[in-house]
């Protein structure tokens, strides 16, 4: 049964206060940049504020979102500032420990395929050095030379049946291993939450988070938005022209670029196919469109050069509203149907669906 959802907390009369922080600067370094933490001091309590205002509790959670959201509206200085502090905070969380983890997993199995790669070649090698073997000994065979070369090489192919007969156990054992292996890897492969291709979330991780936020959504009663972002199919249409590998770098670029532009609270994964699928939170329909389109320009002022030729750019991109009225396959539906609409419209590079008006 789902669980009945809590009330949320009345933080009205919650009085938000920022406690005055006394820096020393340590070195030259520090008093160049002291002049920054009055302003970020400043710019907590707005965060802090906001939720206030919005009647959010001030959790890490919330005050990171809220960090991220308001951050956007800051002049670029003052972004820089903040950015080159956060920077050096150590911010690898358990997500970021999981990602290396399953590269290095990932890395390793790569590794024991290459040693049955080459364990492979090499019983191939012997078999083919046996049948050499096979063929000069006919040759003598068939020659008047001294009978002692003959049992030399029949000594010879002894031994190197010997050898092929103890690499073959090898590398039965060795394949044995692997499989098992293998099998691991393919345990842990549908538990992980990276996608190898693109270096982003993948489909699993991001539902697991979007089902989340919809349960924060029925708390908290805020609004979030996905949009799905695929590569332009008039690009893919001219694969022959293009070439399929070249059109591959295109949408790993996208899978950057997107990567680039997403805040720290967003969740940005590989849907499947070159599809790509992104958790705007806190973000409602107005702020999600602004975010695409600042993502279309940036796509579009990115051009790909091939040879000589330079090739523009370009993406489609879908948008949802996150709702807790639908299930997270069906919200993702939505954003995917919205991408189909904007290859119908001539306008924009992006659409909306039909469902954010209902929740209007």
């Amino acid at each position: 049964m789902p669980k009945t959802p809590r009330k949320r907390r009345n933080i009205g009369d919650i009085k938000l206060e920022v406690e005055d922080i006394a820096l020393t600067s340590q070195n030259a370094d520090a008093q160049a940049d002291e002049n920054i933490f009055p302003g970020l001091q400043e710019y907590s309590q707005e965060v802090l504020d906001a939720l206030s205002k919005d009647a959010l509790v001030p959790t890490p959670s919330n005050f990171l979102l809220y960090f991220d959201r308001l951050l956007e509206n800051k002049s670029s200085r003052f972004k820089k500032e903040v950015t080159s502090i956060l920077e050096l905070e150590d911010n690898s969380g358990n997500d970021t420990n999981t990602l290396e983890l399953e590269k290095s997993l990932k890395l390793g199995f790569k590794s024991i395929k290459d040693i049955l790669f080459v364990a492979a070649d090499l019983y191939k090698n012997i078999s083919i050095m046996n049948k050499i073997l096979k063929k000069k000994k006919l040759e003598i065979d068939n020659s008047d030379d001294n009978q002692s070369v003959v049992a030399i090489v029949n000594t010879l192919e002894h031994d190197m049946n010997k050898l092929s007969s103890i690499f073959t156990k090898q590398i039965d054992s060795l394949k044995t291993m692997y499989d098992k292996t293998a099998g691991i890897v393919k345990k842990v492969e549908n538990e992980t939450i990276f996608d190898n291709q693109f270096g982003l979330y993948n489909k699993r991780y991001f539902f697991s988070k979007l089902e989340q936020e919809m349960s924060l959504i029925g708390e908290f009663k805020h609004k979030s938005s996905i949009i799905a972002v695929e590569l332009s199919r008039l690009l893919a249409k001219n694969k022959d022209k293009i070439g399929k590998n070249t059109l591959s770098l295109m949408t790993k670029t996208i899978a950057r670029l997107l990567l680039k532009t997403s805040r720290r609270s967003d969740i940005v994964a590989h849907y499947g196919n070159g599809v790509f699928v992104m958790l705007l939170k806190y973000t409602d329909i107005s702020s999600a469109v602004k975010a695409s389109q600042r993502l279309i320009d940036l796509v579009q002022n990115s051009n790909f050069f091939v040879a000589d030729k330079e090739i523009n750019l370009s993406v489609i991109i879908g948008i949802a509203p996150v709702i807790t009225t639908k299930t997270s396959e069906e919200i993702v539906v939505e954003a995917l149907k919205a991408m189909d609409t904007a290859y119908g419209d001539t306008r924009e590079d992006y659409a909306v669906s039909p469902l954010a008006a209902k929740e209007q």
